[in-house]
């Protein structure tokens, strides 16, 4: 009975969520239909792994429901963010040492050219405490503090985005 309660009141949300946006930390799905109106890391938390888990954003960028809309384009600001915040610790840890397989990857899907990976290294390195700007910091202002850098450095400011 009680799956049958839930199954419905999920049908009856679904042509409403056309007017929901998509939480811009946690993407769209059942998860940010559920923790909308609530703040605070733990309900991002709650939020980003029911929608991860569940599947449902598949369902809703297919149908465009549940916040989602399938019709936009991926970005490489997008394709970045999505990198750097799948993989935040490795990156910070080759990032402190200027090398490592993590950061090679991460100048690979910058667009960084061969003869500019050395540089790019060696500007992560060198500017570590000014991309990881603290213990908390999001995999967003990891992005843009390195997106800063970039567009700031005479070598490589033609990959800034």
């Amino acid at each position: 009975m009680k799956k049958l309660l839930a199954v419905a009141a999920l049908a009856a949300t679904l042509p409403l969520s056309q007017f929901a946006m998509a939480d811009e930390d946690i993407g769209c799905g059942l998860g940010t239909m559920i923790f909308d109106g609530q703040s605070g890391k733990v309900f991002k938390v709650l939020g980003a792994t029911t929608n991860g888990s569940s599947g449902n954003q598949t369902f809703g960028i297919t149908f465009g429901t549940l916040g989602c809309d399938g019709t936009g384009t991926i970005n490489s600001e997008q394709k970045l963010a999505m990198f750097i915040d799948g993989n935040m610790d490795n990156l910070a840890r080759d990032m402190a040492k200027g090398q490592g397989e993590t950061l090679a990857t991460l100048s690979e899907v910058w667009g960084i050219s061969d003869a500019d990976k050395a540089s790019f290294n060696t500007l992560a390195k060198q500017n570590f405490a000014t991309v990881f700007s603290s213990e908390n910091v999001t995999s967003t202002e990891v992005f843009n503090n390195l997106n800063t850098l970039i567009s700031k450095d005479s070598e490589l400011s033609a990959y800034a985005i």
